[in-house]
Order: structure tokens, then sequence, then C-alpha cells
């Protein structure tokens, strides 16, 4: 059956690569893949019938019945919801981890390492590697190093392969691989500003700067909450909001500032953040002493109110 499957694969890249529908090709032999025509007598019959012949259609029937490639078996109860972030993860037939993202014409396959489409362009884990590489050796030389348009579009295509990335590991809660994808996109747009004259280039990676550090932000945040460190969840949201603050100044733009979805969030999430801190030692002795005079319990409030002197006379307490 594999050999079969092989077999007809290669038969049916070479009728697609015809462009023929009604090619026709030889089956004589397993290595035996000829072009032939309709017989035009009946002299030729016999050998027409001899050679098994397969059009197009009767190849395309008889490929399916061999190996099943239709998308909808392996989309079957994973439907696509607009708006909707789906995404999973499986493992290849390489013993791999993957990434699988769910959009409206089919799945997006994905590596967990490396660049996304597990290409390695001019021997580098990603194109950005490579031009930091030659942009080093061109420092090195005492020369300048500048990135072409097609250096660009090629850095941009391979940016939104990260970003598609970054969004499913988001959705899946992996957030250590989100900070690993959104640093490195953040990279980008630092090493592209640096290395072009026109500020429309620049531009073309900067606009998307405040959306990614926003998931940056959301990201680290994250991990520390799930650390059960809140207090230092809170200094990495407000890190996050300053710097697309600053971001927004140094373009002149400060008045973008209030209309900023990302600040928006940030700053809404800072709030319900902050709202769900858990109290500190000092605030919860505090807040049994007013339910201890409440109750009357005042041997208690006594106590309390020692050990909250005692507590705010301790170093780094006020």
């Amino acid at each position: 059956m594999a050999y079969q499957a092989r077999r007809l694969g290669t038969l049916f890249d070479l009728i697609l690569s015809s462009g023929a529908e009604n090619t026709l090709i030889s089956l004589n032999g397993p290595r035996s893949f000829r072009s032939l025509a309709p017989p035009k007598n009946l002299e030729d019959e016999d050998d027409y019938k001899a050679s098994r012949l397969l059009t197009f259609s009767n190849l395309l029937r008889y490929f399916v019945g061999v190996s099943n490639l239709d998308l909808n078996n392996l989309l079957d109860g994973w439907s696509h919801e607009p708006g909707q972030v789906k995404a999973r993860k499986i493992v290849g037939n390489d013993g791999r981890e993957k990434l699988q993202l769910r959009i409206d014409l089919g799945v997006i396959q994905m590596e967990l390492q490396g660049r996304p489409d597990g290409e390695r362009p001019f021997g580098y884990e990603s194109l950005l590697q490579y031009h930091q590489s030659r942009a080093g050796m061109a420092q090195t030389r005492g020369t300048t190093y500048e990135l072409g348009d097609s250096d660009l579009v090629a850095l941009q295509q391979e940016a939104v392969q990260y970003y598609h990335r970054y969004l499913s590991l988001f959705q899946l809660r992996d957030y250590p691989n989100v900070v690993r994808d959104t640093d490195r996109n953040i990279e980008v747009c630092d090493f592209v500003a640096n290395h072009v004259r026109e500020e429309e280039a620049k531009w073309a990676f900067e606009q998307f700067r405040p959306y990614i550090v926003m998931m940056n932000t959301r990201a680290r945040a994250s991990i520390e909450i799930q650390g059960g460190r809140v207090g230092q969840a809170i200094r990495v949201i407000e890190s996050g909001i300053h710097q697309i603050e600053s971001f927004y100044r140094s373009i002149s733009q400060p008045e973008w500032i209030e209309t900023s979805s990302e600040l928006a969030f940030l700053n809404e999430w800072l709030s319900e953040v902050k709202a769900n801190l858990p109290l500190s030692p000092l605030e919860l002795m505090e807040r049994d002493l007013e339910r201890a005079i409440a109750d009357e319990a005042y041997e208690r409030a006594a106590e309390l109110r020692d050990a909250i002197q005692k507590l705010s006379r301790s170093p780094g307490k006020g």
C-alpha cells in the first residue's frame, strides 16, 4: 500500500504538471511512466487497452481511494468560530510536538521551536538571525548594513508566522513561549528601525509595536499571577503601560494614548488585578481589628493593636 501510494503520488504530480485533463499515463511498470495519446485507429486499440491508461479523473478517484487527503477528516469536530482563537497541540509524525491554529479555510500547522514553518533560511533559525549575523559582520568591517525592500517583505512575512504562533500559544496559556515569540518580534522592530532609512519602511513594523508589547505584558504578568506573585504582576503591567505610552510620545503622537485599545485593555486589567490583590499581613490585621471592635472583643482588639504597632515599626514599614 505504501509503495502504491508513492507511485500514484508521482503519477498525480505528472498529470498536474501537464495541465491537461485528457493526459494519459502508462502504468506498464513501476519505472515506465510515458505519456501516450489515444489510438488513432483500430490497429492500435489492443496496445491502448494493454497499457492500462488512466485519465486525470480516473487517477484522482483511484488516488483518493488509496490515500484520503480530505481535510474535513482532520477538522471533524473542530469547527471554526469567527472572532475566536482556536488552537491545539499535537504530536507530529516526526515525534515532535506541534501547534495547530484553526482558521476559516482549514488549519495552520506550526513548529513549537525555531521558525514556525520549520524552515532554516540560509542555515539560520530565522531570517532575523541571518540579517543580524550579516549586520554584525558589516559592523566588524566598519561598514553599514541596510535592508532592501525584498528583505523587509520577507522579514514581515516571517514576523506574521511568529504572530500566529504566539496568538495560539496565548490561547493555550503557554505564557513562557508567548514571551519568547513576542520578545522576538519586538527584536525585529528594533532591528529594522536601525537598518532602514525610510520612515515609511520603519512604520511598516513599528505600527504593531503597541500590540506586541501588550501581548508580551499579558504573558509576563500571567506568569507572575500563576505563581502567586500578584504584586510583581502589577509592576509588569505598569511597565507595559509605560512602554506603550513612551512609544506614542517618541513618535510625536501623545494624543494616541487616550485612544489606544492596547492601553485601554492594560489599564482595565491593572484595575482588576489591584482589586483582587491579596492583603498584606498588616492589612489583614487592620481588618481583623475592625471586626474585633465591631464585635466588642476588646481583649482581641488590644492584642491586634499592639501587633499592628510592632509591625508598623518594623524596617520598611512606614
